[in-house]
């Protein structure tokens, strides 16, 4: 069956369809939802909220070819309410330490990564993101974020350049 079909089928109640949909992208899911809320048990759970919101509007869906592009909008919207909630949550706890030092550095060097990231302005912080660590296509980013191909791409040569004189050295994109 090809991906109209299971659209069609998913769309008349189908659930074995809607199931089919999202396990074949279910690793770019996970991805992109984990590049946003940088923690597993989140991006689960913005991967189920996904599934809930497509499953009530999938009749609403005008075309069928455009079912992955719309369901990734859809988590991208899920991933920035659990942000919003996240703000008004006070964490007590902390993250336990990792005795295996080859993690320890893998997570110090992301950590500096995310340090850098975050001095950015939040739109070069996205785009950057989307691209290098959800490994999304412009084209699919400017879909996601509802904005031209050409603002995609100048938020990305922008926001590189940014992140190079902070870092200060040079980069390849």
């Amino acid at each position: 069956m090809e991906l109209l079909d299971y659209v069609d089928k998913a769309k008349e109640g189908d659930q074995e369809a809607l199931l089919q949909l999202i396990m074949a992208k279910r690793d770019e899911y996970y991805r992109l939802a984990y590049v946003y809320l940088k923690n597993q048990e989140d991006a689960l759970d913005a991967l189920e909220d996904m599934i809930v919101i497509i499953y009530e509007k999938l009749g609403g869906l005008k075309k069928s070819q455009s079912f992955y592009s719309w369901s990734k909008v859809i988590l991208v919207n899920c991933c920035k309410r659990i942000i919003k909630n996240r703000r008004k949550v006070v964490y007590l706890d902390v993250l336990p330490e990792i005795a295996d030092d080859g993690l320890i550095k893998n997570k110090q060097h992301g950590l500096e990564v995310e340090e850098y990231l975050q001095k950015l302005n939040p739109k070069h912080q996205e785009v950057l993101r989307l691209r290098y660590l959800a490994d999304l296509e412009y084209d699919t980013i400017a879909q996601i974020l509802k904005i031209p191909l050409g603002t995609v791409k100048s938020r990305i040569s922008l926001g590189l350049r940014k992140l190079q004189a902070l870092v200060g050295g040079e980069m390849d994109e």
